[in-house]
C-alpha cells in the first residue's frame, strides 16, 4: 500500500506534538490555514494534514509538523496519532462528504474536543451528530457581521450567542457630557458599556464615573436586539477633522 503520510516538515515528530498546547489541524484550505497560522502565533504547536501535496508543501516551514495524507481513512489518522490529540480542527468544507467522515473518524478515535466547519446548517447538523463538539459557520457569521457594518452606525460586530452581541459604536448624543452612572445605559437601552476609546486615543476601560466626549467610540454588550438598538442611536460616523488652515504670512506696507 502507498505511503499516504509524506511528511512536510522536520521535527519534532507527529508523536512529539499532544497535549494541551498542541492541535491537530485537518485541511489546510483557506479556513484551515487561517486557524493554524494563528495557533502558531499563539504559541500552541500545530500538526496540519491535507491531502494536497501543494498546500502541505506550502505550510511546511510555517507550522510545526504537516503531513500529507487522507484524513477520511482512519488507519492513517491512528498511524498519525490523531487519537492522542486533545484538540483537533476539521477545516474541510467543500468537501461535505469528507469532512463528515474525517469528523467521524476523530470521534471514533476518542479525540475529547472536536472543532468542525460546515457550509451549512443540515452539513452543521451532520457533523455534530457524527462527533463534533463544536460547529462553526464561517461564511455565514462574516455575512451575519459585514450586514451589520455595511452602511451603518456600527464599527464591528461580534455575535456572542444566539441572542447576545457585542457592539462597537460611537457613543449616542444623549451620552454626551455626562457620567455613565447617571446615564443609567443599563436600565435605559439593556446594554452595558464594556470599554470605550476615545477620539484619537486607545481603547480603555470604563467606569460609574467615565463621561463620554462627541466621537468617543464605545464597546456594549448586550441582547442583539438592545444592542442593534443603541447602536443606531449613534447615527453616521463623525466628519473628519479638517486640517488646520495655514497661518497667513505677514504683510506689510513699504514706505
Amino acid at each position: 500500500m502507498a505511503d499516504r503520510s509524506r511528511r512536510g516538515r522536520r521535527h519534532p515528530s507527529p508523536s512529539a506534538i499532544r497535549g494541551d498546547r498542541q492541535v491537530l489541524v485537518l485541511g489546510l484550505g483557506r479556513f484551515g490555514s487561517a486557524v493554524a497560522r494563528e495557533l502558531i502565533k499563539l504559541d500552541y504547536e500545530v500538526l496540519g494534514v491535507d491531502t494536497d501535496a501543494r498546500r502541505v508543501q506550502e505550510h511546511a516551514d510555517l507550522l510545526t509538523h504537516t503531513v500529507q495524507a487522507d484524513t477520511t481513512d482512519i488507519a492513517v489518522l491512528r498511524q498519525l496519532g490523531a487519537g492522542d490529540f486533545a484538540n483537533a480542527v476539521v477545516g474541510i468544507g467543500t468537501d461535505v462528504e469528507a469532512s463528515i467522515l474525517t469528523t467521524a473518524a476523530l470521534d471514533d478515535l476518542g479525540v475529547p474536543d472536536i472543532w468542525a466547519k460546515a457550509v451549512t446548517q443540515a452539513h452543521g447538523k451532520i457533523l455534530s451528530r457524527v462527533g463534533a463538539h463544536h460547529v462553526v459557520y464561517p461564511e455565514h457569521d462574516m455575512g451575519q457581521r459585514l450586514a451589520h457594518l455595511l452602511g451603518g452606525p456600527v464599527l464591528d460586530w461580534f455575535q456572542l450567542d444566539e441572542d447576545f452581541a457585542m457592539v462597537e459604536t460611537l457613543a449616542p448624543a444623549e451620552l454626551i457630557g455626562v457620567s455613565l452612572a447617571d446615564a443609567q445605559v443599563r436600565s435605559r437601552y439593556g446594554v452595558t458599556v464594556v470599554c470605550m476609546k476615545p477620539r484619537d486615543q486607545g481603547f480603555t476601560y470604563t467606569s460609574a464615573d467615565t463621561v463620554l466626549a462627541e466621537g468617543d467610540v464605545v464597546v456594549v454588550a448586550g441582547p442583539t436586539r438592545e444592542a442593534e438598538r443603541f447602536a443606531a442611536r449613534s447615527g453616521a460616523l463623525p466628519p473628519a477633522r479638517p486640517p488646520a488652515e495655514p497661518a497667513e504670512p505677514a504683510t506689510g506696507t513699504g514706505p
